[in-house]
């Protein structure tokens, strides 16, 4: 490519992304939420996890007047902007003036651990001196707007390259925030799987702290990607994953949601019905199974049972197949396929297909 249409290449690109920057006191910004013109999506409401003497020393800072670290939204069509990096900053001062943002933030926040100014710990907004809570009010962010005549697939790349403020959030947590840029239907879909019943009830083990980080999301999104493209499968297994999950937003590859949606389901009613919740756990010496998730076990009984499902319910003696899947999990052919390597993960599907489809041609 010449230098000339190089530099015309990245000039397209900038004038596609439009951009202009605002400071607006934290008060706008409580009001702007208040009346519905700052949008907090569901997904990003998910991942507020500071905890309450992070939120406090957040806002000691700003009593402080430190300098605080810009934030971005989104324009949408009809002038609401969306927040896509500064969620912990907005929602600890949300949270401050009395904002309930889930559960655990019910409650108005009261400051505590604050190490510069321990006086402050203790108090509400309500409680502060009337100077320092127009401080507060009138403390400025510098707001970056990404407006709304950008295009999606540029917004989409320029939050993936946005700092998230420090946080580290899970792979998962961040597809829902940016693959949802570029359309809704993937991340709704995965989101509705992971709420059925079957599915949460067999994958239980993964442990609460993991199904914060919707990491149930991210098993329905592994199961789909190698039941529909095990062949571009690829370690590490992240970028292969939002890969699939951006090619079925956009449509780029076919995907029927309705036929996914019945074969996820009657898999995840198979596997409840005839493995219950020690379907992805392995035994002790003893044969007592274990309180935990193997995530190979994952893929080898649920990617293989999918394909096959239809087959399976008609086959008229189902604990043959519950027997051999059996045979398989805790046989030592498994313990060579247990990693996360292509050539692994291959076989372990591969194992389990076979035996069952053994079974089936019996």
């Amino acid at each position: 490519m010449s230098v000339e249409n190089l530099v015309e290449n990245v000039d397209s690109q900038i004038v596609s992304i439009r951009t202009k920057s605002l400071d607006v006191s934290f008060n706008e910004l409580y009001d702007m939420y208040q009346n519905a013109e700052l949008k907090i999506s569901p997904d990003y409401q998910r991942l507020f996890r500071w905890e309450g003497e992070k939120q406090s020393r957040f806002i000691e800072s700003l009593i402080l007047e430190m300098p605080v670290p810009p934030i971005f939204v989104i324009e949408t069509e009809e002038g609401v902007y969306e927040l896509i990096d500064g969620l912990q900053r907005i929602s600890s001062y949300l949270h401050f003036r009395g904002e309930k943002l889930g559960e655990e933030n019910s409650e108005p926040l009261k400051l505590d651990g604050c190490d510069i100014v321990p006086e402050l710990n203790g108090e509400s907004f309500e409680s502060l001196p009337k100077p320092l809570q127009i401080k507060i009010k009138r403390s400025f962010v510098r707001m970056e707007v990404i407006k709304k005549e950008s295009e999606d697939s540029l917004k989409y790349h320029m939050f993936k390259r946005l700092n998230t403020g420090g946080e580290l959030l899970s792979a998962q947590e961040i597809r829902n925030c940016t693959v949802r840029l570029l359309g809704s239907d993937g991340i709704d879909f995965l989101d509705e799987c992971s709420r059925n019943h079957d599915f949460s009830s067999i994958v239980s083990r993964i442990g609460k702290e993991k199904e914060k980080i919707q990491y149930k999301q991210e098993l329905v999104l592994r199961y789909l990607a190698m039941k529909n493209c095990l062949e571009d499968y690829k370690y590490p297994v992240t970028e292969y994953l939002t890969n699939y999950l951006e090619e079925i937003t956009l449509q780029t590859l076919d995907f029927d949601f309705d036929k996914e949606r019945d074969v996820f389901m009657k898999t995840s009613c198979f596997i409840a019905e005839n493995f219950g919740e020690d379907a992805f756990s392995g035994k002790t010496k003893g044969g007592i199974y274990r309180n935990e998730f193997v995530l190979y076990y994952f893929d080898g009984l649920f990617i293989p049972i999918a394909k096959l499902i239809d087959a399976i319910l008609e086959f008229e003696d189902v604990q043959k197949i519950v027997d051999k899947i059996n045979e398989i999990k805790f046989g030592d052919d498994l313990k060579s396929y247990n990693t996360g390597s292509v050539t692994n993960v291959r076989n372990r599907i591969k194992l389990f297909m076979e035996g069952v489809q053994e079974v089936l041609d019996s």
